[in-house]
């Protein structure tokens, strides 16, 4: 715990004004990340992952309304900086990798192009220079040849060999915070598993901080340090990996846990499935919004959003159950 605090989120509250109502993306989300450590960042699709990834560098659309909260980078918050202190924040301090590499780059670019712009705007190089950080970069995420190939288009790569390129792209100033957003989607799963070896080895080289989103608990057991599970817009459970595998606290956590698939089991019986399907998170009420795919859903539930229960180093709970048992 002697690391440098890098991020602090607090009580982050990112809403959408829609013709059917506002909906309520992120919703008083709140972690901290510090150096070197790597935060996973799991849940359902809608659960508020990428817009909580999305908030932090203020990249949403003009529709969203940043209700409340504050993003604390070294002290500063991201939240209130200016449009140039934003230019020098994202790619150089904060960087991304977004979720789909096929999209992700421009088609009528070079990567040579792509890669260079970043780093000649915020390390001040040359364009020979830039040029050659560009390759050393490609080298490093395991491209072959890279002299030859940072003069190619996105198009000349596999989906695998883009979301390479898209690595080196975010590593390319050394930021001190890295923030993947499902950094595997659509790839096969040997590629997959080569991404994400990779991000895990250059960060621990870098010194890099890690926010790894993800639906996969497979991949957060063996990558992140903390973990944070979300579900309609709120974290409803917080704690190291090792805590959250070992004993999960929130009916969600466990559900989540029991849908993976064991191999190291005989005779396994039919895989868990949580039942129902996420909210609707437009004018959601005041009740847990859990309750109705709850098998231990009481009447307190339907009712009343519970307290979040907190103890030792970050553990968190939002449980009408935690409550209970304390």
């Amino acid at each position: 715990m002697n690391d440098p605090l890098l991020l602090e989120v607090r009580d982050l509250k990112t809403h959408f004004k829609t013709d059917e109502g506002t909906v309520k993306a992120v919703d008083g989300v709140s972690f901290t990340l510090r150096a070197g450590e790597t935060l996973g960042v799991v849940g359902e699709s809608g659960s508020g992952k990428s817009v909580t990834s999305l908030s932090l560098l203020r990249l949403l659309p003009s529709s969203s309304l940043q209700a409340g909260g504050e993003v604390l980078y070294r002290g500063r918050d991201v939240l209130k900086m200016s449009a140039g202190e934003l230019r020098s924040l994202r790619g150089n301090k904060i960087a991304m990798i977004f979720q789909d590499p096929m999209t992700s780059l421009n088609p009528f670019l070079r990567v040579s192009t792509q890669l260079m712009e970043s780093i000649r705007l915020h390390q001040s190089l040359d364009k020979k220079a830039a040029r050659a950080r560009a390759v050393e970069m490609l080298r490093l995420v395991g491209i072959p040849d890279p002299e030859r190939r940072v003069t190619h288009y996105p198009h000349q790569f596999s989906g695998g060999m883009r979301q390479r390129v898209m690595i080196a792209m975010a590593l390319s100033c050394n930021p001190e915070v890295l923030i993947a957003d499902e950094p595997t989607t659509a790839l096969d799963v040997t590629i997959q598993a080569q991404i994400l070896e990779l991000i895990q080895g250059l960060a621990k080289r870098l010194g890099t901080a890690t926010i790894l989103i993800t639906h996969d608990l497979g991949v957060v057991a063996g990558m992140c340090d903390h973990v944070c599970v979300m579900y309609a817009g709120k974290v409803v459970e917080r704690g190291t990996a090792d805590e959250l595998f070992e004993d999960p606290r929130h009916p969600y956590t466990r559900g989540l846990i029991q849908s993976v698939p064991r191999l190291d089991r005989q005779n396994a019986s039919r895989l868990y499935s949580i039942p129902g399907q996420p909210p609707h998170v437009v004018d959601l009420p005041d009740a847990c919004p859990f309750h109705p795919r709850c098998d231990s859903a009481m009447d307190i539930c339907r009712r009343q959003y519970p307290p979040v229960t907190s103890w030792g180093e970050g553990r968190a709970v939002a449980c009408w159950l935690e409550e209970k048992r304390s």
